[in-house]
């Protein structure tokens, strides 16, 4: 090499605004820039000089980390460290930090170096960064749940005027029979609309108890077929594509049933009722990424339902399954439909992507995890409804007095005979003096102190041979665990439909003791 290209090289050193340093194997140093220098002086207070052992210039707690650094670096290492140094009482920047070695021209280390930057700003940049999306984050939240909780208010509201309204009038004297009927059908009927409401929300919340069960997506699509016709009307014409083979998959059989026909009426309304329909499924080996999610490989079957409607706007695919956004007028739509697709998908481990072009419709993709093959469950033979004889006792668990009450008096009219236990302590307990006199066990789920999911595994525990029928409006551990093989009955409920779930597990006992 000339003396002028080392002329260059020292000029090209001297020039750079970073920190370079080089040092021998005694860790002294050999050779530096002025930025170098600058630099130390800056974070230490002490100007570096030629000779000096590098790593004794540290504060102590520093210096084992330097030497580790420039001993990797002699090895013949080339790496970048992250490393924070300086004297906290001047400066202690953060610095991204190169390491090589140092060869001669026959290749031997003679040295190593290393070329720093300092990163503190950006660090501090990407830090306001992460604090500024982060409360971005939270007033979206926010708004969400604003948004959320206007729009359960709004829906609950309507509700609770039909319920008032048919009330007062009930209370009435002289009510014509068939007006009094239809008042109570009206009740009937908004507190249908009202449960329907909340499983809609917990399903998008990823909070219902489901049931999952092996089924097969072919079969339960061509099950539903004429009603998914009926619901689309004769103008929509719809094509079902499912290959031969089987394309099963373990999730809610009802969930699914209910986002197929959530999808199936917002594609007919993209479509103002004119069209053409297409539902496929098809094995896939990977969901795409998707939101915040990465891609999930592994084996999956994907649902899509394809129209011809005018298609969604950029803006708005990344809101369509939030609860109560909708893009129809009001008094159409709820909002909840797709939202009840999401939640069902992600609570079974899969996913919902929708792609849709302005002009030119849209494709929802639903993903559901696939497995081998479809397992055929016992069919529990019916137990006669009216066989009133079939239940003797029933052991009511409710910790909500207005609940209990109503259940037992709606039971004792049906023609059962009632204990009532107000917690799952009572109610173990009672089991646990004398399980013989019990049929069957009808529990709430949430309880101070013992959960009626605890209380029916201990009664389990005790081989007893005692049915548990649980009930629950909404639970956590139900959501994330399900229900362990317990019968689940949700809130609210009809005591006619108690009535046959209670027949039914009791007949089930009594086949066993026989």
């Amino acid at each position: 090499m000339s003396t002028g290209s080392m002329g260059l090289w020292e000029i090209i050193g001297q020039s750079d605004q970073s920190p370079i340093c080089a040092f021998d194997h005694e860790y002294r140093m050999i050779a530096f820039n002025r930025a170098h220098s600058d630099e130390f002086f800056r974070i230490y207070g002490y100007r570096v000089q030629i000779g000096d052992v590098f790593p004794d210039l540290f504060l102590p707690e520093q210096a084992d980390v330097i030497r580790g650094f420039m001993t990797r670096a002699l090895l013949g290492e080339v790496f970048n460290v992250t490393e924070e140094f300086g004297d906290p009482e001047l400066n202690k920047p953060y610095w991204d930090i190169s390491y090589a070695p140092l060869r001669d021209a026959h290749g031997t280390i003679i040295g190593a170096f290393h070329h720093a930057k300092d990163i503190s700003a950006r660090l501090r940049a990407e830090a306001a960064l992460r604090e500024t999306e982060d409360a971005l984050r939270q007033s979206q939240k926010m708004e969400a749940v604003g948004q959320l909780t206007g729009g359960v208010a709004h829906d609950f509201n309507n509700l609770l005027t039909i319920v008032q309204s048919a009330v007062e009038m009930l209370k009435l004297p002289n009510q014509k029979e068939e007006r009094r009927a239809r008042y109570v059908g009206a009740i009937g009927e908004a507190v249908g609309r009202a449960s329907k409401l909340t499983q809609q929300l917990l399903a998008f919340a990823r909070r219902q108890a489901l049931k999952p069960t092996v089924f097969d997506i072919g079969g339960n699509i061509r099950a539903i077929d004429e009603m998914m016709r009926t619901l689309v009307g004769s103008r929509i014409s719809i094509e079902v594509d499912i290959p031969d083979g089987s394309f099963a998959v373990n999730a809610d059989t009802n969930q699914f049933d209910t986002a197929l026909v959530n999808m199936v009426a917002n594609a007919r309304d993209a479509m103002g009722g004119a069209g053409r329909l297409k539902i496929s499924a098809r094995a896939v080996q990977a969901i795409p990424a998707l939101r915040e999610r990465p891609v999930i490989q592994g084996d999956f079957v994907a649902v899509t339902i394809t129209d011809t409607g005018a298609g969604i706007e950029q803006g708005e695919r990344a809101r369509i399954f939030e609860p109560f956004f909708t893009t129809k007028p009001v008094g159409h739509g709820t909002g909840l439909g797709l939202s009840q697709v999401f939640g069902f998908a992600r609570q079974s481990g899969g996913d919902i992507q929708v792609e849709s072009e302005i002009g030119s419709g849209s494709s929802f993709t639903l993903y559901l995890p696939q497995v081998a093959a479809v397992e055929k469950a016992e069919a529990v033979a019916a137990v006669d409804a009216e066989g009133n004889d079939v239940v003797r006792c029933v052991l009511v668990v409710e910790d909500n007095a207005e609940v209990a009450a109503s259940t037992v008096d709606a039971l004792d009219q049906l023609g059962f005979t009632t204990v009532l236990a107000t917690n799952g302590v009572e109610g173990l307990k009672e089991v646990k003096a004398d399980a013989a006199r019990f049929d069957v066990v009808f529990s709430d789920v949430v309880m101070p102190g013992m959960t009626g999911m605890e209380m029916g595994r201990a009664i389990r525990e005790m081989n007893v041979g005692l049915p548990v029928v649980l009930a629950s409006g909404y639970s956590h551990v139900l959501a994330a665990s399900g229900t362990d093989g317990f019968e689940l009955i949700q809130k609210p409920y009809s005591i006619d439909h108690v009535s046959r779930v209670l027949r039914r597990a009791a007949g089930t006992r009594i086949r066993e003791a026989a």
